[in-house]
Parts: structure tokens; sequence; C-alpha cells
């Protein structure tokens, strides 16, 4: 049975790779996931899901992708496909307008900036474990992009770490409809609630 009995002070929302890049138009890879964004309703939903969270004094967590630095991965013996595919476009440049959070999605004063990750899980090699433990959460409600990288990868490592993990479907997007598939095949191997923007709602309003 799903459980959803979410506590503010033992709850926090972890918004992954809130960038222009990614959720502006214009952004360099805003087009890529324009599709399954669109078809998610992801912009409206994470417009209903984050002034909610603010409301009941929930944390929120901004998980960012690492920033494109020159020479960020000169002489590296692994890059992963993303990586790699990031160097010509230089995506989440730092010092560039992609580089920046999102106005709306990206932080307000009083959440907390994780540092940032190198390829996609937010935990590994971040400070995020750490911060969530400070401040005594246990439950992480996971929404932003991409839904079968960062998020799904994030989410594994929290769950791995005893936090209970849960996915809001239609608050992500992929590079693809086969991404959201993938997502949504591999998400009741690790998540504790797989819930839609409308279940999320319903279910923080009575905290």
């Amino acid at each position: 049975m799903t459980d959803t009995a979410y506590k503010a002070d033992r709850t926090a929302l972890l918004i992954v790779d809130p960038y222009n890049d990614f959720m502006s138009e214009g952004g360099k890879l805003f087009n890529a996931i324009k599709e399954t964004a669109t078809e998610a309703g992801l912009f409206d939903n994470l417009r209903k899901i984050i002034p909610l969270v603010r409301e009941k004094d929930i944390k929120v967590f901004i998980v960012p992708h690492h920033r494109s630095h020159p020479g960020d991965f000169d002489h590296w013996q692994h890059l992963n496909m993303f990586q790699k595919a990031g160097l010509p476009n230089k995506a989440f440049e730092v010092g560039s307008w992609g580089g920046e959070f999102h106005p709306e999605f990206g932080p307000k004063d009083g959440d907390i900036i994780v540092k940032e990750h190198w390829a996609q899980s937010g935990f590994a090699n971040t400070d995020l474990d750490h911060l969530l433990k400070q401040h005594g959460i246990q439950r992480i409600i996971l929404v932003g992009l991409i839904a079968n990288s960062c998020i799904e990868s994030t989410a594994r490592f929290g769950m791995e770490l005893g936090y209970h993990v849960t996915l809001v479907t239609d608050a992500t997007a992929a590079f693809s409809k086969d991404g959201m598939l993938a997502a949504k095949i591999n998400a009741p191997m690790y998540a504790h609630a797989i819930l839609s923007t409308e279940e999320l709602v319903s279910a923080l309003q009575g905290i």
C-alpha cells in the first residue's frame, strides 16, 4: 500500500536541475524535453506543487547538475554518454543565461542548494545526504529533470540510503517517450509512492 502520510518537518521537495537550459524557451536542451514536458504538463504541475510545498513549510532542496566549465573533462577516462554529448553545446555553462536557475522553478530564500552532481545522482559526490539528515528529513519527493536519468538515479540512491521516496509522474520529462516509459517501468523497483500531481497535492493539503 502506498504510504503518503507526509509530515512537513520530515519531508523535502527535491527540484532536480531547474536550469534555464532545460526549462526556458531558447535553452539549449528545452526543445529536447519539450514534447514529453508538454504531454506530462510538467510546467503547470510544478506551478501547483512548488507553491503548495512552500505554503506547507516543507523544505525545498535544489539538486543541480554540474555547470560546464572550460576543460571540465580533460583527460577523463570514463565519460558517460550525456557528458560526451554535452561537450559541444556546453549545457548549463557557468556564467551563461542557460546555466542560471529558472526564475520561477529555481531557488527562493530559505531553500537549500546542494552541491552540483557530475553525472546523474544528486547524492553521489555531493552533500545532499548530509544536508537532508541535518534537517531531519526522512521522505523525499522528486520533481524536475530527467525522468529516466537524474530523477531515477537520485531516487534509487535515496532509497538505498533509507529515505522514503516519492516520484511525481507528471512533474518530470525526458528526452523521448521511450525515456518516460523506461522511468515508468523502473519506478516500482525503488519508489515507495508513485503519484500524479493531483494525488500529491491531495496528500499534502492534509498536512
